[in-house]
């Protein structure tokens, strides 16, 4: 009987099942803003960022789309991170051209990266970690973290929101950590992953955020070859 190459085989089948895990899984994301171009207006928009306001007018309104590098709403930044963040960092602010900070309508600022759920992700972990550094927020401004699922068969309704609060996140580099298992009724939903300031009358609001990391659980298979 002819003899079998058992390493052979075992590594065949870990490649094919590790292989067909990852085409299941919610795409993995890390940034350290290192490699990002601080002059390029375009440099976070490339990387897949996006953002969203949102604003408590008497008439809400919202508005959106690919993440600018400043001057509003969010920049790279450089100079403020310790041993651990290198050279460039993420600042997430206000957009205050929107005049109605003048009118005391609290504005919602969120920048985020998304995906969309498929149903090879039910089981999944999403692990979303982040460093996050005091910027220059004041007032009566507030700030997080969030991990956050939209349906768009139902007007994009929240269907979670998983938040660390950053409003008292000190002035030294603290790490945080957010988690939202996925389970089936989340298939064809959005995904997100990101951080979102709310402020008014033109307060400061800036928050620095450093090595974001959203990798994904692969399970480890047992495999035997007899």
């Amino acid at each position: 009987m002819r003899k079998i190459d058992r390493t052979c085989v075992l590594m065949t089948v870990m490649l094919v099942a590790s292989a067909a895990m990852l085409w299941a899984a919610v795409t993995p994301y890390s940034q350290d803003f290192e490699g990002l171009p601080i002059g390029d207006p375009n440099a976070l928009a490339n990387d897949g960022w996006n953002f969203y306001v949102n604003v408590a007018a008497p008439t809400p309104y919202g508005y959106g789309g690919p993440a600018p590098n400043g001057p509003q709403i969010c920049a790279i930044a450089a100079g403020e991170g310790g041993p651990s963040q290198g050279a460039q960092q993420l600042s997430v602010y206000s957009d205050y051209n929107n005049a109605d900070h003048g009118n005391g309508y609290l504005i919602e600022t969120n920048v985020y990266q998304e995906q969309t759920i498929e149903a090879g992700d039910v089981g999944v972990t999403v692990d979303f970690t982040f460093d996050a550094k005091m910027g220059n927020l004041g007032g009566s401004s507030t700030a997080l973290a969030f991990i956050k699922t939209l349906d768009p068969n139902n007007g994009y309704a929240q269907t979670n929101f998983v938040t660390q609060n950053t409003t008292n996140t000190p002035a030294t580099w603290t790490t945080y950590n957010l988690q939202l298992p996925i389970d089936a009724g989340l298939v064809g939903q959005i995904l997100q992953i990101g951080f979102s300031t709310t402020a008014t009358n033109y307060e400061p609001c800036g928050v620095f955020y450093d090595n974001v990391n959203q990798p994904v659980p692969v399970e480890l298979m047992s495999l035997s070859v007899e």
